[in-house]
């Protein structure tokens, strides 16, 4: 089992600090709504959406920062959907024709697009490929033993971390599209924004959550960059990637845990299956110990298209919310914004 717990603030971030959910609810909303209406512009001509950049991004959480900063100048394709384990993924040759179309791809990197990593780079060697994790300082990523030396790869459960993604894009996009460089750059100040606003939620809504309970027990090690930005102990039923296994052994070692430290609630993850969370709850009710599930949530992919759960924001939302209420917490029923149906219905 590993622990994480909250680390020093990087200096980049330089964040303010509100006093209540509803100021960051009221800045975050005017944003959203001004970022959206540039992302989400339909083009009005052919002609319009050919002068657009043909942007390919692998997955969701790359998509949507895409979308916001290259607005009305990019057409934004995304390779993997809702629900879809990126760690699993197999291109097929209908992706591959997307990728070769596309004037810029932009992917996660450190390993998370796991059997199209290779591709990608194969690809980069003639078009421009870009990792926008590729900058990220070696300070600021975790390497569990159980990697083999590779960096986990969940940078964006870290919102300030996964903010300083935002340069590799917009350099990307300038340096393509130099005409609207001075969009580009205007279009992520409000998105940094956001996402300060997003990373504040999060610091205060966990620390809600009685010093006894913080603990999150997930289907697999995704969540250790939000452990250690927002102050949890993190447990995962599988490794890093979902291809790996969890033995016997490992499940009985998870109902030990349960009981003996009382824990009342664990968590399912989207894009993977729930068989061994069952087993964990099963385990412990054959020694007396009921723990029931505390909620879904997003790990490798976001929310339903179209929804606010399928927004980078809207994701980081719903899973510091669900846990923070699951675990004791005091926070908004509907989240940040009161957009989280699912959350708000919950008792």
């Amino acid at each position: 089992m590993q622990t994480v717990r909250s680390t020093v603030s990087m200096a980049s971030w330089e964040l303010c600090r509100w006093s209540n959910h509803q100021l960051f609810a009221v800045v975050l909303s005017v944003l959203l709504s001004g970022c959206q209406k540039a992302a989400d512009i339909d083009p009005t001509s052919e002609s319009d959406n050919a002068q657009r950049i043909k942007v390919l991004a692998t997955v969701g959480m790359v998509a949507d920062l895409v979308k916001q900063i290259g607005g009305e100048h990019t057409n934004v394709q995304q390779l993997m959907g809702p629900g879809v384990d990126p760690h699993l993924y197999k291109a097929t040759r209908d992706d591959m024709q997307q990728i070769m179309l596309a004037d810029i791809v932009f992917s996660s990197g450190l390993m998370l697009e796991g059997r199209l990593e290779d591709t990608l780079n194969k690809v980069g060697e003639k078009r421009p490929v870009f990792a926008i994790t590729s900058r990220l300082p070696p300070e600021m990523l975790l390497s569990p033993d159980s990697a083999g030396g590779h960096p986990d790869p969940h940078v964006w459960m870290d919102v300030a971390a996964w903010s300083s993604c935002i340069d590799v894009i917009e350099d990307a996009l300038s340096g393509h599209d130099a005409a609207h460089a001075a969009d580009f750059k205007a279009n992520a100040v409000p998105l940094r924004t956001q996402l300060r606003a997003l990373h504040e939620y999060g610091l205060s809504s966990i620390a809600s959550i009685p010093q006894s309970n913080r603990i999150l027990v997930t289907s697999h090690d995704a969540f250790s960059y939000f452990g250690r930005a927002y102050g949890l102990e993190v447990v995962g039923v599988q490794g890093l990637s979902t291809e790996s296994e969890a033995g016997l052994q490992r499940i009985n070692e998870l109902v030990d845990l349960l009981v003996e430290r009382k824990v009342a609630a664990v968590f399912v993850e989207s894009s993977v299956p729930q068989k061994n969370m069952l087993a964990l709850i099963d385990g412990a009710k054959s020694r007396g110990h009921d723990v029931r599930v505390g909620g879904e949530l997003f790990s490798d992919a976001m929310g339903a298209e179209g929804s606010y759960e399928g927004t980078y924001v809207g994701m980081l939302d719903h899973n510091i919310t669900t846990v923070a209420r699951a675990l004791g917490g005091s926070v908004p029923a509907g989240g940040l914004l009161e957009k989280l149906a699912a959350v708000k219905e919950r008792p």
